[in-house]
């Protein structure tokens, strides 16, 4: 038997990220039911048009999600920028995901960190690279200040470029409500903090404290358990498939 079989998982990712975490959870066995709590929505600001300017200034671009690789590369082609305008720059990425969206634009990363987080990331790219010249740091409206507060107490020469906002899937309220109301999930995923804002902010809270959560990483943990969520696991690899992995492993061990 399959390590989730007939077991429901709430999938709270945004859309066009949800496909691909819920055909991991039915080869699994599970049910994945999504309800998309974010929506990703690239822009772009006025204020950032001398940054896209100097691309070729830059000794490194640092991308921490795909969205930001996506966003950034619409972007270039919606400014007629040329990608080799910053061919000599170095390409770090926050974990594989974001790598395999790099590689769909014809471009390789030069570093990965060992674990997918930002904290890590900085910490091992300063060691790797303790001079790394400009850094590019490739951002959404919700991502943390972890790297730039990092780079800014090591004195590390960095420009931010917010490509994308994140925004609270507002019309889907009602429905959180009504599908927490008549389902019994295994487990309520999430893989981002804003993800847990998002459901907290839609009314999902007082359902379902009690209910088993599974994390993508150790910050989105935090947040849950700041937000008095008790029974919370997280895998390994910081991905969706070490998502899956832990939920089927809590399941079995259970049965």
């Amino acid at each position: 038997m399959k390590p989730l079989q007939g077991k429901k998982i709430l999938v709270t990712r945004e859309a066009s990220q949800a496909k691909a975490f819920s055909r991991q959870i039915a080869l699994a066995g599970g049910i994945p039911v999504e309800l998309p709590l974010l929506e990703i929505n690239c822009s772009q600001r006025a204020e950032n048009l001398p940054i896209w300017q100097r691309l070729d200034s830059y000794s490194w671009i640092l991308f921490t999600s795909a969205n930001g690789v996506d966003c950034f590369f619409r972007q270039l082609e919606a400014l007629k920028i040329p990608a080799n305008r910053f061919a000599s720059a170095k390409i770090g990425v926050v974990g594989h995901k974001t790598e395999n969206a790099l590689k769909e634009h014809g471009k390789h990363a030069d570093f990965i960190p060992s674990v997918y987080d930002a904290e890590t990331m900085g910490h091992e790219f300063l060691r790797k690279h303790p001079r790394p010249g400009t850094i590019l740091l490739v951002r959404g409206s919700r991502s943390r200040d972890v790297l730039p507060h990092l780079f800014g107490r090591e004195n590390i020469a960095f420009d931010s470029l917010e490509v994308y906002e994140t925004v609270y899937n507002k019309s889907i309220g009602s429905k959180l409500t009504e599908t927490l109301d008549e389902n019994e999930f295994a487990f309520i995923t999430f893989t981002s903090p804003s993800t847990i804002e998002a459901f907290i902010d839609l009314g999902g809270l007082p359902h379902l404290l009690d209910t088993s959560i599974c994390c993508i990483g150790t910050t989105t943990a935090e947040k849950a358990e700041s937000c008095g969520f008790a029974d919370i696991i997280v895998p390994d690899e910081f991905t969706i498939e070490g998502m899956v992995s832990v939920m089927g492993h809590a399941v079995t061990g259970k049965d």
